[in-house]
């Protein structure tokens, strides 16, 4: 059975939080919540890791968490920069945005040869989540069969501002059948609404599907990837080229739109945690602490493992 592999985006500087959020510990024993990806990934049956960065965080990364990791897990680095541009095409002067999370998993391509998950290096998505995808993964599928993992919204939330989440539709049969990102949405008295002017509030059900980014595909996609982006850059105009991003959740929500792929949502009771803002950390902290505490994680990952 082909082992799944990770490809973790962590090249990403964290804009609202400050500094590399991949590299904030999130306890005593100075794991990063990339390690519980990590960890809980090959507790689901991972075979291999690929972690997207910057070519000048390397050293970073290998003193903080490749060198413990890569005893227990394979682990590989992509290396993701502006430069990375299909022939024909070059960086906008000016330009200095990352070109998104599609152009990200493109960097890691060549490295990839098996069924793969996506996910975002800042979260914690949870061991039931590993397990959903690990499974999915390994089962026979064809090339144009993909997943996601769906969230209940409410369990995504921060208590210290709004956030951007991608709620999903979803038909009788489990598949995604369309993705809308409302930008700002907040926790309430009522709860989760969504608001554009900051005033007037629009609820959204607790129980809806959200996607975190984290997404499994079959290698076959990395085609669609590299079509997407090079239509995404011949696109670009004066007013966009400096800002415009080519998103993975816009990927999948084309190509089913299309008729040209389907996604499985894997809905999951699991709580998300994410450090959105510098406020979130204690609140991450001490549930990492519960978990721990509870035996659902060693006090020390890759030591017991």
């Amino acid at each position: 059975m082909v082992q799944p592999t990770l490809v973790i985006m962590a090249a990403g500087m964290g804009s609202r939080f400050g500094g590399l959020k991949q590299t904030t510990p999130v306890d005593p024993e100075g794991h990063f919540l990339m390690d519980f990806s990590l960890y809980d990934a090959k507790r689901a049956g991972f075979g291999q890791a690929i972690c997207i960065i910057k070519p000048e965080m390397e050293q970073d990364f290998e003193e903080k968490i490749g060198r413990r990791v890569r005893r227990h897990l394979p682990l590989a680095y992509a290396y993701q920069t502006l430069q990375q541009l299909p022939a024909g095409f070059s960086v906008p002067a000016g330009r200095v945005k990352p070109w998104g999370t599609t152009h990200a998993v493109l960097c890691a391509a060549p490295l990839i040869h098996t069924p793969f998950a996506v996910l975002n290096a800042d979260d914690f998505y949870g061991l039931e989540a590993f397990e959903a995808m690990a499974a999915f993964l390994k089962e026979a599928h064809k090339p144009t069969e993909h997943a996601m993992v769906g969230y209940q919204l409410g369990n995504t939330l921060t208590d210290f501002g709004s956030v951007s989440r991608g709620v999903c539709t979803v038909d009788e049969s489990g598949r995604l059948t369309g993705v809308t990102e409302h930008k700002r949405v907040e926790k309430t008295a009522a709860g989760p609404a969504f608001t554009e002017d900051g005033e007037t509030f629009t609820p959204l059900p607790a129980d809806a599907p959200v996607s975190m980014n984290l997404w499994g595909f079959q290698p076959e996609i990395l085609e669609v990837f590299a079509e997407t982006f090079r239509t995404f850059l011949s696109r670009l105009t004066p007013e966009t080229a400096l800002t415009a991003e080519s998103l993975i959740p816009r990927l999948t929500d084309r190509m089913i739109r299309q008729g040209a792929g389907t996604v499985e949502v894997l809905t999951t009771p699991a709580r998300w945690y994410g450090i959105t803002y510098r406020e979130d950390l204690p609140g991450v902290q001490a549930a990492i602490a519960a978990m721990k505490a509870a035996g659902q994680y060693p006090q020390s990952l890759w030591e017991t493992s």
